[in-house]
């Protein structure tokens, strides 16, 4: 079976101006069509594709914060999700929802990356998940971020909990502490003085591939032993 990849960004509740979330977005929207030209347009997430194809989403702070505005809860959350207008396998979409303020909840930012083998050839690949999760850890001023096959994360998590698990690519922020020495092939790249990128193989990961498998157990043991792995705190 064609495994699903995914790339998610998440922090502890943290409730902040709309217009503050719009600046976010816009950010974290520009960076993505210099990472992969397929990711350049946006077009809010409908009931049908010529739906969605009638909401373009302007990726300026100015129109997102309108956007969001017109989204939020009373209970100061907001959501959206967007999608980039290819046909299906070849799409990617994209959910946002920041300013939770519950315990136990955290804001997000996650991709649902393409199943179609040419879009996968281009997007799943390590450089290009690697500037994707950098570029929504950074946009969000994220805690954790994992960039990987779900078959995989199944298999180790059984909640899918953020911040407990390692991934293909993961990210950790500075506030977890330093990352301790970990064994070849792993890449280990700072995302400017927020934290840290820690990509176990340039090949595809994949979960049915015992070497990737064993190699994602021995990094997650040692982040686990340097108190880097745990749930997130609102």
């Amino acid at each position: 079976m064609k495994e699903k990849y995914y790339v998610g960004a998440y922090w502890p509740g943290r409730v902040e101006p709309v217009a503050a979330y719009a600046r976010r977005a816009s950010g974290f929207f520009g960076l993505l069509h210099t990472i992969e030209p397929s990711l350049e347009r946006w077009f809010e997430k409908a009931a049908s594709r010529a739906d969605a194809l009638r909401s373009p989403i302007v990726p300026s702070a100015e129109s997102l914060m309108g956007l969001l505005k017109a989204k939020s809860r009373r209970d100061a959350a907001v959501s959206l999700s967007a999608w980039n207008g290819e046909w299906d396998g070849a799409s990617t979409s994209v959910r946002i929802s920041c300013g939770s303020a519950a315990g136990g909840l955290s804001d997000l930012c996650v991709m649902e990356l393409p199943t179609d083998d040419d879009a996968r050839a281009r997007v799943v690949t390590a450089p290009v998940l690697s500037q994707l999760l950098r570029a929504a850890a950074d946009s969000w001023d994220a805690e954790w971020g994992v960039a990987t096959s779900i078959a995989h994360r199944d298999s180790v998590s059984e909640f899918a909990t953020p911040g407990t698990f390692v991934g293909w690519v993961t990210y950790v922020s500075r506030q977890r502490g330093p990352v301790p020495p970990l064994p070849s092939p792993v890449c280990v790249e700072p995302v400017g003085n927020k934290g840290t990128l820690i990509v176990l193989t340039p090949e595809r990961f994949t979960a049915s591939n015992p070497e990737h498998v064993d190699l994602a157990e021995q990094v997650r043991a040692s982040l686990d032993r340097a108190g880097m792995l745990k749930p997130l705190q609102a």
